[in-house]
């Protein structure tokens, strides 16, 4: 296994030899594996990153922002006549209306975009929460948002490939961990459980990956399983049961635990060196390759799943 300290120094090379300066977008990028990201971009490059986060928590957003290191004059190996961006996007990603919106502002805005980080995660107990649109909150968050998000922003992806050779995905939930889905109840209107909305998700992730490589195949798509972090999110969670199990895991399991910067190590670590090609991979908590290991779905069932979610979206912008 390759050392913290050799994959901190990886990381870092990768981060400082592109072409002209990175362009990083990260999806829940206020808290949790998405905030230690983006710092650990910051790091690598010396600040010298154009970094946009979205979330919910603006205050939240914007302290992480201003804390970023800033490029010193004459250090940076990608200088550009710019000063570098900082920008805080607000979208509540259970609705795909706020999706849409976020997109097309970035769209606007960037012509291109090396990294797409999406971490946005849920924590509750409650059953099937359907938005207006039409989606659960829970597979809005960790499903269709996340589709959303890779589909619109594929022509700046497909630019930073051509320009700096980098057009990288990410979507962080948990490879590996995902299960046999249902094909006739895609979205799970009929089967509804927190199980089954356990394993669809990491499942849907998956063949959402492979999709997506199968249509853009110059890119590299990566679905994580981070592994056990010591994150807010179980404290934010509105079930008391799971707010208990966080405050065990942050002083019991604490040892078997990692940290937020650690992690994020890790998780570019992935994305630099173990995704050695374009293609969808799927990682686990050391940034290693998990290839097929705890695979589910086939490509019919991909291909249901694509059809699905196109439908499924687009019925969701009209309400």
């Amino acid at each position: 296994m390759v050392s913290l300290a050799s994959i901190k120094s990886s990381n870092v090379n990768a981060a400082t030899t592109l072409p002209t300066r990175p362009v990083a977008l990260f999806v829940g990028g206020t808290s949790g594996i998405g905030e230690g990201m983006a710092r650990a971009l910051a790091r690598h490059t010396n600040g010298n990153a154009d970094i946009i986060i979205v979330g919910r928590n603006k205050d939240a957003a914007q302290g992480i922002l201003s804390s970023l290191p800033l490029p010193e004059p004459g250090t940076s190996s990608t200088p550009s006549p710019t000063p570098v961006t900082r920008e805080f996007i607000q979208c509540d990603v259970t609705r795909m209306k706020n999706v849409h919106t976020a997109t097309q502002h970035i769209l606007s805005k960037y012509s291109k975009l090396n990294y797409l980080i999406i971490s946005t995660g849920i924590l509750t107990l409650a059953g099937r929460e359907e938005t207006e649109e039409g989606i659960d909150k829970k597979l809005a968050v960790h499903y269709y948002a996340r589709w959303k998000f890779i589909r619109d922003l594929l022509p700046l992806l497909d630019k930073a490939k051509v320009e700096d050779g980098t057009g990288s995905v990410m979507s962080v939930l948990v490879a590996g961990r995902g299960g046999e889905i249902n094909a006739d109840d895609l979205g799970l209107k009929k089967t509804f459980s927190l199980k089954n909305a356990a394993v669809a998700a990491p499942t849907y992730n998956d063949l959402m990956m492979e999709s997506f490589s199968e249509k853009h195949p110059s890119l590299s798509l990566i679905h994580s399983h981070p592994g056990f972090i010591r994150t807010p999110i179980a404290a934010n969670s509105p079930s008391l049961l799971i707010q208990g199990f966080g405050l065990l895991m942050s002083t019991l399991l604490r040892p078997f635990t990692s940290s937020v910067e650690d992690c994020a190590e890790y998780m570019w670590h992935g994305m630099h060196s173990t995704m050695k090609e374009a293609g969808a991979w799927r990682i686990d908590a050391s940034g290693d390759d998990l290839g097929k290991m705890s695979y589910h779905g086939d490509e019919n069932q991909r291909e249901k799943l694509w059809e699905h979610t196109e439908a499924e979206v687009e019925a969701a912008l009209k309400k």
